[in-house]
């Protein structure tokens, strides 16, 4: 994971569902821009202990997108990765809060996903945990339409610089 200055950061609780796919999907996202500038991609949890895979669904719905997830492996959130990120994106209002109590200077940088993509419909995305493929699935797919969003607009404000 790249602590260096310049990367956007995705977090949730506990860094083997949500973040990590939408790590691997924005990372994924931006391989298909071959003219576009270098962008680097982290994720880290809120309560996630340093080491633990992906959830087995996590990486099960990845894979049969063919994208790899299982090198995946969880880091806990720290002031080092907060600072060092341009960009936080969170999965729900309580990731925020909670990032915002422990470092409140991240506030100008700190979104929740959906919302950052323009999708203030149901801004939240679920957390899948414990769910069935067939959530994690759906999860997926709320994650991917963010992020070929995120990408584009990544992509126009990095041209531009």
């Amino acid at each position: 994971m790249s602590e260096e200055k310049g990367f956007v950061l995705f977090v949730c609780t506990g860094n083997t569902c949500r973040s990590p796919m939408a790590e691997a999907l924005l990372r994924h996202e931006w391989q298909k821009r071959p003219g576009a500038p270098g962008l680097k991609v982290a994720s880290a949890g809120l309560a996630a202990v340093d080491g633990e895979r992906a959830s087995e669904h996590a990486r099960t719905v990845m894979r049969e997108a063919g994208i790899e997830l299982e090198r995946h492996s969880s880091t806990l959130l720290n002031e080092n990765l907060v600072s060092n990120a341009f960009l936080i994106l969170v999965m729900s209002r309580q990731h925020r809060g909670q990032l915002l109590q422990r470092y409140p200077a991240a506030a100008d940088k700190t979104f929740l996903l959906k919302e950052f993509a323009g999708i203030t419909e149901k801004p939240e995305v679920a957390d899948p945990y414990g769910g069935t493929v067939e959530e994690y699935r759906r999860i997926f797919e709320e994650i991917r339409a963010a992020t070929a969003k995120i990408a584009l607009n990544l992509e126009r404000s990095l041209d531009n610089e």
